[in-house]
């Protein structure tokens, strides 16, 4: 995507400004302001700093953050959360109250204060820990300062764009900026839809035997319950997104890792939905909404506060729920540490038989299968390098 960008910025380069400006789409517009840093107060942060797309757009950055969080334009803010994962989010609905359902659906970001795409994407650029613009008025300004964009931005949305707007109305431009986003975030780049099973279900991939057994679990309304969270349509259906869109919570414990960071303070509790301005029912405190499963083998740490950096610990942590046996977080040795917002577990949806090591391989295995084609060499190298550490392991033993 960087070098269809630099591509870009070289049509933009050798030719003036407003023949560049006439030949782009709103999405296509969108995509150079994914990989821009004007947008952040030292320039140095586009949106793709913390959606990188080579990397399932989430943030896999090596720093002060240690993965867990990211770390701001300013080298020094910190988020609270983990960054979601911007793939396959244009599958989110807008944020609503589903009176069949009786439970509140879609909506972007893990509380879904964010209605839709567009109102997301208005967000990170004046958030003081992230872009940290002061106002929209400054990021309509960096839009002007450059003459493409001004160009660019008149043809889509009209030679007043760059009007002001009535007290408490967007800016146009700010506004403009937004859809932009949006329509890039909805192209296919984002929701590819060629993992191996979605291959497997066009008759393309040979399913092995682990991953038949992770599907049939998965599927199962007998064994696991893992379709009341994570599946949208029926069996094998082609382009689930796996996930509801709806809000849960499963009793993620806070995170210690994330509390050391230093920036929150250690009585720190993440209200999840219940932060958003929308909702104010305390009995959807601590409810943080359904991630996808789409590549989530490469896109880890897990749950909204990274508590979690192993696939197969969150699946142990489900089963703990069920299996008295599994009642060590293999990642500390220590027992599973309460939940965060406990009043509001949903345990009826956390309820399943126990899992056999091999049921929990099975199911890891299905997840696996479920990372986007050109991410599958992150998966491979992710698993090369977890193959020599425990070898080495061994040889350590011996």
């Amino acid at each position: 995507m960087k070098k269809l960008f630099y591509c870009l910025l070289v049509l933009v380069t050798c030719s003036n400004a407003a023949n560049a400006a006439n030949q782009l789409t709103e999405a296509e517009l969108g995509q150079i302001l994914f990989l821009d840093t004007a947008f952040s107060t030292n320039r140095t942060m586009s949106c793709a700093t913390c959606h990188e797309p080579a990397k399932g757009f989430t943030d896999h950055r090596e720093n002060a953050s240690k993965s867990i969080v990211s770390l701001g334009d300013d080298n020094a803010s910190l988020g609270s959360r983990n960054t979601p994962m911007a793939a396959y989010s244009n599958t989110s609905p807008s944020f609503h109250f589903d009176e069949v359902l009786k439970e509140y659906v879609g909506g972007q970001f893990w509380d879904g204060r964010a209605n839709t795409l567009a109102d997301q994407a208005m967000g990170p650029p004046l958030n003081p820990v992230e872009m940290g613009l002061p106002n929209a008025e400054t990021l309509v300004e960096r839009i002007k300062e450059n003459p493409f964009y001004v160009s660019t931005f008149k043809r889509l949305y009209g030679d007043n764009v760059f009007e002001p707007s009535s007290k408490g109305v967007i800016l146009p431009a700010f506004q403009g900026f937004a859809n932009a986003l949006q329509a890039f975030e909805n192209t296919d780049q984002f929701a590819t839809y060629d993992s191996k099973y979605d291959r497997f279900l066009k008759g393309e991939y040979d399913l092995t035997v682990l991953e038949d057994l992770g599907r049939t679990l998965f599927f199962s309304n007998n064994n696991v319950n893992c379709n009341s969270c994570h599946l949208l349509k029926t069996e094998d259906s082609k382009k689930e997104p796996f996930t509801n869109h709806q809000y849960r919570n499963i009793g993620v414990p806070a995170s210690i890792d994330l509390i050391s960071l230093g920036h929150l303070k250690a009585d720190f509790i993440d209200h999840g939905l219940l932060e958003n301005p929308a909702v104010d029912d305390p009995k959807y405190d601590g409810k943080f909404k359904n991630p996808s499963l789409r590549n989530v083998a490469v896109t880890g740490p897990y749950m909204h506060n990274g508590v979690f950096k192993e696939l197969r610990t969150v699946m142990e942590f489900y089963d703990h729920y069920n299996n008295v046996e599994r009642s060590i977080n293999p990642e500390t040795g220590k027992p599973w540490r309460a939940p965060e917002v406990p009043t509001t577990v949903d345990k009826e949806d956390l309820t399943a038989h126990a899992l056999s090591d091999r049921k929990i391989d099975a199911l890891v295995a299905f997840m696996k299968i479920l990372t986007d084609k050109r991410y599958e060499p992150l998966l491979e190298a992710q698993e090369k390098f977890e193959k020599d550490k425990l070898e080495n392991k061994k040889k350590a033993i011996h």
